[in-house]
């Protein structure tokens, strides 16, 4: 082969180079908009819909009264969790006292349980209300249960844009409700 000089190693397909690669293509899926709602309607929100399949299909961990714990079709970390009210809500000032008391209750024992299971150093908790804050659905109202560990985003997601998941969602899905039923 060759001698290839540095600085024509860029423009050439699979020449070795100072970076490792951690390829992802299942996330363009996401990029291009996979399971983004056509409209802001309820028969058209995956978190209208979710509760309608059985737990395993739609990921769902927790179902409560006014609202269920669901695993983020995309998460950020393992055992990412999404907290839903099952009323097609887009604001948090538009839940009733009951909704805001499940959201509540179960974030918590979302905590409870993914601490259990996967012994997270912390937890990122939050909603984000509206398009422009950072609501991929923002037409439906979502808790975000984000368990973290020490170095878990290291440099992959800041300079690689990829989240490395050891574990498929399914695995997580029966760990968590597992779990959760013994809580």
């Amino acid at each position: 082969m060759d001698e290839v000089r540095i600085e024509d190693a860029g423009s050439l397909p699979g020449v070795p180079d100072a970076f490792q690669r951690l390829w992802t293509p299942h996330r363009m899926v996401y990029i291009e908009g996979e399971n983004k709602p056509a409209d802001a309607g309820e028969g058209t929100c995956p978190f209208c819909r979710a509760p309608g399949l059985p737990d395993a299909d739609a990921l769902i961990v927790r179902r409560g009264a006014h609202a269920y714990a669901v695993l983020n079709l995309y998460p950020y970390s393992p055992g990412h969790l999404l907290v839903c009210p099952y009323r097609h809500v887009s604001d948090y000032t538009d839940l009733t006292g009951p909704e805001v008391a499940e959201v509540a209750e179960l974030t918590r024992q979302a905590m409870t349980v993914l601490r259990g299971v996967s012994h997270p150093a912390g937890f990122n908790l939050g909603m984000n209300q509206g398009e422009v804050a950072g609501a991929g659905i923002a037409a439906h109202l979502h808790q975000h249960v984000v368990p973290r560990w020490l170095g878990d985003a290291n440099f992959l997601p800041v300079v690689g844009q990829t989240r490395a998941l050891p574990q498929l969602l399914a695995q997580t899905q029966d760990l968590v409700a597992t779990a959760w039923s013994n809580l």
